[in-house]
């Protein structure tokens, strides 16, 4: 079966939820995959996205989720409220210093972990092009085979502007104590806990 890189990162940002708490906010839900994952280990999701036609599908999906369609950039988002805020593949939609409205929202000893992607310059990266381009492939063709890709709605896409290194950079400024882990596939897994 071929690898499923969402499967993958999902699984990574389960581990490291928090062992309390119940309240959770996903940024850039999309159709609400892993809002309704978040769901169903009891969390009470708020799932946004500034899409409506992805907040329509994950409305028609269903699963648990509250879902709306916001701009998390500029939303009203509660004080110290979340256990955990999660932000996958989005935060190079929005201004990086987005992360600090999502820090006043967390609760006490609550989490951001945001899976971000970022702009590949080193010869590493350049060297990824061809292995992320044949496991992109054999997950569609997986997908195809079994009848289960995933439901397509045309969303926004924005290429990322940040390096690495730039993202460890300003989230070292505006989130002290944060840990930036390079992935693969020009991804990096930000973890910060309030404390």
């Amino acid at each position: 079966m071929p690898f499923d890189h969402n499967d993958h990162y999902h699984r990574l940002l389960l581990r490291k939820l928090p062992t309390h708490g119940r309240t959770a906010l996903d940024v850039g839900c999309g159709t609400g995959r892993f809002a309704r994952r978040l769901a169903a280990r009891g969390y009470t999701v708020d799932a946004v996205d500034p899409s409506a036609k992805v907040i329509a599908e994950a409305e028609r999906i269903g699963g648990g989720p509250r879902f709306r369609r916001t701009d998390a950039a500029s939303a009203a988002l509660p004080k110290a409220h979340y256990d955990v805020i999660t932000c996958l593949a989005s935060l190079h939609h929005m201004p990086f210093r987005t992360v600090t409205r999502f820090r006043d929202a967390l609760a006490p000893g609550g989490t951001l972990l945001v899976l971000g992607c970022y702009a590949g310059h080193t010869w590493w990266d350049l060297a990824a092009v061809p292995a992320n381009a044949v496991a992109r492939a054999g997950v569609s063709a997986g997908e195809r085979l079994r009848g289960s890709g995933p439901t397509v709605v045309p969303a926004p896409v924005r290429a990322p502007r940040m390096s690495l290194t730039a993202v460890r950079g300003e989230a070292s400024r505006l989130l002290p104590g944060a840990r930036v882990r390079q992935l693969l596939y020009w991804r990096y897994l930000l973890t910060y806990r309030v404390t």
